[in-house]
């Protein structure tokens, strides 16, 4: 059993790490978005290459996130937590480089695949490192200062668009990774599934006895499945190729190119493929039997939508914000910021709310508070006022967002079993990354955005007051859903140990059996 205490030196050294990787992911996730307009004039880059700039991270991150979990399980979760941290700083160092917008794409489809190895690692590693007695106050602490890495993320990404430029929001991350890394092997004690936690380099006060270890031990929490057998690796491919075919269709379809029919049908073909490998492999990445809970399928559906909403929004709004409205990059980073702010602050109360009430409610109103959000931002045009027109827009989103998130996430784990939790919680995930790529892909083909029409104030605004409303039909169809099919979970069942959570992008991940 792991018995690394949380007031150790080790202890702090653990989560000092973990914090730090996942706040690469975290600050990379909200950053990107404000530096878009920079990037597109700086590379000459189309609206298309500024989607992909977005979409290529989102396609191989949602498309590999539960395989990276399972990567960790095998060869061990330190080991392949530094394997991402060294990989994700090495990507973004390309994309700080990249000289156009093809090698931009290219790095951050890259830098995606480095962020589904470390984004689950980072909670693994504490799940298996930490006595049981600490875990879920280091969880806690772990999902609060990421939180807070996330809130950060706009407001340093607008200043650093704004000051040394666009490619130190890429650079940044390389620093980051050169103190998170080594701080890794010293410190953290090596684990796998078999073994618990081994302490393979880690000889501080309070480090694990690699002798003492039983071999039998459970998993102690990586998003995912344990593996026991072969890797799904067919299935993560077919289910990542699904992804970049159909954006890819979405994406293009403006441009009236021949490739985008039989693209989009290969796409299609793509997941289908996916699904009846998943039913067909005896440990598949994604068991379709998951989904027999009507509660899990119900709540997914819900996620899907919401998420897809959050995905436009965040992609349009940070240029709406600098096209239109003449706003600066840190003006525009920090005029979002309200929403991250309110998460962190109220997350916590409204989960403590959700469970004696039950999540219905939570579910429905939360989703129309973001609808109404996202319909006063049709008030933000050319020179927009923070107070009178960002600012209710922002703060209306954000508390639907507080209502939604944490229930949201407790429902996920309540429908399945406890054994399955990790895996519930990382399908979650995975599903609403793919639902904001979509959108991204989607909303500027839909409300008929043209390649240049970022650098036209007129085009944009235009463009992006349909966007809102699509975002709040989608919202509102999330809420309709929620309130007919989302039941209160059943006494007992697994709660959510991140309380507090600060992303946009996704909800939080939760680990799974604890020991």
């Amino acid at each position: 059993m792991p018995d690394v205490r949380l007031a150790s030196p080790q202890g702090r050294w653990i989560l000092l790490t973990t914090v730090l990787g996942s706040s690469m992911a975290l600050l990379d996730s909200t950053v990107v978005n404000v530096a878009l307009p920079r990037i597109g004039q700086d590379l000459d880059a189309d609206l298309a290459a500024l989607q992909w700039t977005v979409n290529a991270y989102m396609v191989t991150l949602a498309g590999l996130i539960l395989l990276g979990g399972s990567l960790g399980d095998r060869y061990g979760r330190r080991k392949v937590f530094v394997i991402g941290v060294v990989w994700f700083a090495a990507a973004s160092l390309l994309c700080g480089l990249a000289p156009n917008a093809g090698v931009l794409v290219a790095a951050r489809a890259l830098q995606g695949a480095g962020g589904a190895l470390l984004t689950p690692g980072s909670l693994a590693l504490i799940q298996a490192s930490f006595h049981p007695d600490d875990r879920g106050r280091a969880v806690g602490l772990w999902s609060g200062f990421g939180g807070i890495g996330a809130a950060v993320g706009p407001f340093l990404g607008g200043w650093l668009v704004d000051g040394p430029g666009w490619r130190w929001v890429f650079l940044l991350n390389v620093p980051l990774a050169l103190l998170c890394a080594p701080i890794a092997v010293r410190h953290v004690p090596e684990s796998d599934a078999r073994s618990g936690a081994l302490d393979a380099g880690a000889r501080d006060a309070g480090a694990v006895d690699a002798g003492a270890v039983d071999a039998g031990a459970v998993d102690a929490g990586t998003p995912g499945r344990a593996p026991r057998g072969h890797f799904d690796v067919l299935g993560a491919a077919l289910g990542a190729l699904a992804l970049a075919l159909v954006t890819y269709a979405l994406i293009e379809a403006p441009g009236g190119s021949l490739f985008v029919g039989p693209v989009a049908v290969a796409g299609v073909a793509a997941g289908v493929a996916f699904v009846v490998v998943e039913r067909r492999r005896p440990e598949p990445m994604m068991p379709p039997d998951i989904f027999a809970s009507r509660q899990f399928t119900a709540v997914n559906l819900v996620t899907l939508c919401v998420y897809a909403a959050f995905g436009g929004f965040f992609f349009l709004s940070a240029v709406q914000l600098q096209v239109v409205a003449g706003y600066s990059a840190l003006g525009a980073g920090t005029a979002l910021l309200p929403t991250t702010v309110l998460m962190l602050l109220l997350s916590a109360r409204s989960g403590e709310l959700a469970e004696r009430i039950g999540p219905r409610l939570p579910l429905t109103v939360g989703p129309l508070l973001c609808a109404a959000g996202m319909l006063l931002m049709l008030r933000v045009g050319e020179d927009a006022h923070y107070l009178t027109d960002v600012l209710p827009a922002v703060l209306v989103l954000g508390l639907g967002m507080v209502s939604l998130v944490a229930p949201l996430t407790a429902t996920v784990l309540a429908s399945v079993d406890v054994s399955r939790a990790g895996l519930a919680s990382g399908i979650n995930n995975a599903a609403a990354r793919a639902a904001g790529l979509v959108a991204v892909a989607a909303l500027p083909l839909v409300t008929g955005m043209g390649p240049e029409a970022y650098r036209s104030a007129p085009a944009f605004d235009h463009a992006f007051d349909r966007a809102m409303v699509v975002c709040a039909g989608v919202l509102v169809v999330g809420a309709v859903l929620a309130w007919t099919t989302v039941r209160r979970p059943a006494p007992g069942c697994r709660k959510p140990e991140c309380r507090r959570h600060g992303s946009v992008v996704a909800p939080p991940l939760e680990g799974g059996r604890r020991g």
